[in-house]
């Protein structure tokens, strides 16, 4: 196989929680005094931890008006999360068949540890990755570091690496951890934001077309 070790986003690339997203930050905002920030605006920042979307949202919070949205924003999250995510049509199926195939499965997110395990364990997929890497647990995206900590830990070197994700922060994580980047079109991005870097190898309109398309790459290595 060209690639060893897939890793994935996982708002927007496989769990489909752009709208939850969108209605806890604005809750949070809400519920702690602030100006509502617009959909679009909101939208253009998923994919970055939540604390690095609010700096570049709005950049005058005090650390204590910080961590007060923070909280607010986990408690929206905690109290919502009763029933299983969304996930894309077909991510399920490609992910049993990338893994029975023998790829390495990983997960790095913008999103929080608590939030990554519950979506985990509300969709029974937690046996299915090897590793995951969260936002608070590491530097946000486009910093390398959580990509680079899942290489290390599995012994895979980056250009045996593929990243896949739907935002700009993804493709530059890719770049700046030197490993090939996969963009999907139906994320939190326009596809026209993803594209440019020779690190980008392609984007997929349907992550049914990731088997195929890997499958294609192993015979003109």
């Amino acid at each position: 196989m060209k690639y060893e070790l897939i890793v994935f986003d996982w708002d927007g690339t496989l769990y489909d929680s752009a709208a939850f997203i969108v209605s806890c930050v604005q809750a949070a905002a809400q519920a702690s005094g602030f100006p509502v920030p617009e959909e679009k605006t909101i939208r253009e920042m998923i994919g970055l931890s939540y604390e690095e979307s609010l700096k570049r949202m709005m950049p005058d919070v005090s650390p204590m008006q910080m961590a007060m949205l923070i909280k607010a924003y986990r408690k929206c999250v905690e109290e919502s999360q009763t029933h299983a995510p969304v996930l894309f049509q077909g991510v399920e199926e490609v992910l049993k068949s990338l893994k029975a195939t023998g790829y390495y499965l990983a997960i790095a997110t913008g999103k929080g540890r608590y939030g990554l395990n519950k979506d985990l364990e509300l969709l029974k997929l937690s046996d299915t990755f090897v590793t995951t890497r969260c936002s608070d647990e590491t530097n946000s995206k486009p910093h390398p570091q959580m990509l680079l900590e899942i290489m290390d830990e599995m012994g895979v070197e980056p250009s045996k690496t593929l990243m896949i994700g739907d935002t700009e922060y993804d493709m530059q994580l890719a770049q700046n951890a030197k490993t090939d980047a996969m963009a999907v079109s139906y994320g939190a991005h326009h596809i026209d934001r993803l594209r440019s870097g020779e690190h980008v190898k392609g984007y997929l309109d349907d992550i049914r077309d990731l088997p195929p398309w890997l499958a294609r790459k192993s015979i003109d290595k």
